[in-house]
């Protein structure tokens, strides 16, 4: 099954989380018919206008590089304290922040986000910051860690107008005051 990030009204009423639905999320359908835009991203935008959900597997190890922590999507930190594995608005905006900022960077490295160019991204963007060496060095530790036994790297190839709407979703979330509850 997989984990799907859902879309709920923050703060909940009562002991359950009310999901938001596709009325929360109307601009995704329109995704879905526009010219040009590969099937992978036009099935998560109909995903996201349908249900107002993401099945968040696919992008798991992903959004963890980008944004430096493990289980981000999960909302571990939340289940760990013995809360409701959510992530507030807050987070979301936070996601989203993040997911924007590399989708930009991305842009000169072409129409498909792979591991390579992921990596080719984040060592730009570190290249050019405060302790460089150091944080290269947390880089290739990180990078190296996502290979399986063999040594081979994840087979990541996302259209870049699907982390677009990966974005949208989680800064549509901030923007409205949603939260994301995340569903196993």
């Amino acid at each position: 099954m997989g984990l799907d990030n859902v879309a709920v009204q923050w703060p909940r009423t009562g002991s359950f989380y009310e999901p938001v639905g596709p009325a929360g999320f109307p601009e995704f359908g329109e995704l879905v018919d526009a010219p040009r835009i590969p099937a992978p991203t036009a099935t998560l935008a109909g995903h996201i206008a349908k249900t107002g959900a993401v099945h968040a597997t696919p992008y798991t190890e992903l959004v963890d590089l980008l944004l430096g922590l493990q289980g981000v999507l999960y909302a571990t930190d939340a289940s760990a304290e013995d809360e409701d594995p959510v992530i507030d608005p807050d987070g979301c905006a936070w996601i989203a922040g993040g997911l924007e900022r590399f989708v930009e960077a991305h842009r000169a490295y072409g129409d498909l986000v792979t591991f390579d160019t992921v990596g080719a991204v984040l060592r730009a963007a570190i290249s050019a910051g405060r302790l460089a060496e150091q944080q290269l060095r947390w880089l290739d530790a990180r990078l190296d860690g996502l290979r399986d036994d063999t040594g081979q790297v994840p087979q990541w190839s996302f259209p870049h107008t699907e982390l677009v709407v990966l974005t949208r979703f989680y800064r549509r979330c901030a923007d409205q005051g949603f939260a994301v509850y995340a569903d196993f």
